[in-house]
């Protein structure tokens, strides 16, 4: 089959290289002459394991191209996949414009049937929208689905080839039926293929994403109250997660979460309640929740050094996200390094993946250190702020002895508090007594 997938940011550029890989003809279109340049050198503009190896082997192949002439890839293909970005806009909506940009570029080069689908995360109603801007422009027949993507950045070549469940959405029957060939290969059975009308699909990746953020602020809200009442939320949590109808994922507490999906998500799904007159109370709370996570570890910090910040140097491990990703985007990091450098203090900072990233967003304002060692010399504070195997265990008597004070903040608590107390840190963690 014939795909032209528009835009190469992260979700386009993952289904095109995971559509090219199980035998399809693809093209990936790009307005960015620069990026278009760089993948068919075979650089890979952002960090996903995997990536890099499928796309050479793909492009190699014949399989996969890339291009900035849209107009010629949508005209040479059958299924048309729209996957630019839909940023949060000012009142938390979620900006259309690059989508609707290219739907009316679709209609204006359609050239017999096609299906039309968007991976972008988009409001309800976004499909109906699409079909509308392209019939202004032809009469030649199509078909509009969503079919929003559930990949894990870090995993998400196999959450790809492998899916737990594809959700396609379409009031279109023809549309309906390419699709589920086009997925039939990377299935276990037909019933993972969950088929349904454009509207009910748009709600149900919001429902999926809405729902895992839940899971993550109720933790954290009974992490606080963990604290608060001298109880352990390590316990907590395994004996709640051992129940088969809770389950243990997405109840880990921690410094909150980010990403490019969850905090977006959110807020666009709490607009799209408010448009049509429904505050959504659970999801409110799950955004405060996070806003107020996110500051956790700087508020410990702030309460054991009485206030006394400027001037003191503080480490931090991991700036993205959440591991194995070089995405910085709604970053705790970020929030626990703004609040330190408000306070006087001065911040050095490692990570695997994510450095280029941050300096480009902060410039020389904070220290970058290639050793997770190098960080922790001279450091009043040492902050674990995303989970990466580096850190898991590393040699605490040497950090202890690079360190100026003896001080760890476990973002996501996975440190033994007995074993460091014992080694003379102060030591806390989330939701621990």
């Amino acid at each position: 089959m014939h795909l032209a997938v528009i835009g190469t940011g992260y979700v386009g550029l993952v289904a095109g290289v995971g559509f090219a890989n199980i035998g399809n003809d693809v093209t990936c279109v790009d307005v960015d002459a620069s990026k278009i340049a760089r993948l068919k050198r075979g650089e890979v503009p952002i960090y996903e394991p995997g990536l890099d190896t499928l796309l050479a082997a793909n492009a190699q192949a014949g399989r996969l191209t890339f291009s900035t002439d849209i107009a010629s890839a949508i005209r040479a293909a059958e299924v048309v996949i729209i996957a630019v970005g839909t940023p949060p806009a000012a009142d938390g909506s979620a900006d259309l414009s690059a989508v609707f940009a290219v739907a009316e570029t679709i209609g204006q080069n359609l050239n017999g049937f096609k299906v039309v689908v968007t991976k972008s995360t988009v409001p309800v109603g976004t499909a109906d929208r699409i079909e509308e801007i392209i019939r202004r422009y032809t009469e030649q027949p199509f078909g509009v689905a969503s079919n929003p993507e559930f990949l894990k950045e870090g995993a998400a070549i196999e959450d790809f080839m492998k899916p737990d469940r594809v959700v396609i959405g379409s009031n279109n029957a023809r549309a309906l039926e390419v699709l589920r060939g086009l997925y039939t290969p990377l299935v276990r059975t037909s019933e993972d293929i969950h088929t349904m009308d454009a509207r009910s699909a748009e709600l149900t990746k919001y429902a999926a994403n809405a729902m895992l953020a839940t899971r993550i602020s109720f933790m954290n809200d009974l992490a606080v109250l963990s604290e608060k009442l001298g109880a352990d939320i390590e316990r907590v949590r395994k004996a709640v997660g051992a129940d088969p109808r809770v389950g243990p994922r997405f109840l880990y507490p921690g410094a909150g979460f980010g990403g490019s999906c969850f905090p977006k998500d959110i807020s666009a799904l709490l607009h799209i309640g408010r448009g049509v007159g429904h505050e959504l109370e659970v999801v409110r709370a799950v955004e405060s929740v996070n806003k107020r996570q996110k500051r956790l570890l700087f508020e410990k910090l702030r309460r054991h050094l009485d206030g006394a910040l400027e001037g003191r140097t503080v480490a931090v491990w991991g700036l993205a996200f959440k591991p194995q990703t070089d995405d910085i985007r709604e970053s705790p990091a970020l929030v626990l390094i703004h609040e330190l450098l408000e306070a006087g203090a001065r911040v050095r900072a490692h990570d695997p993946e994510a450095m280029d990233n941050v300096r480009a967003l902060l410039g020389d304002r904070i220290t970058y250190c290639e050793d997770m060692y190098q960080a922790a010399e001279g450091a009043d504070a040492l902050a674990l702020v995303t989970e990466w195997r580096e850190y898991r265990q590393p040699d605490f008597a040497r950090v202890k002895r690079l360190m100026r004070t003896p001080t760890l903040l476990d973002g996501r608590n996975i440190w033994e508090s007995r074993e460091l107390r014992a080694l003379g840190f102060w030591y806390t963690g989330i939701g621990r007594p």
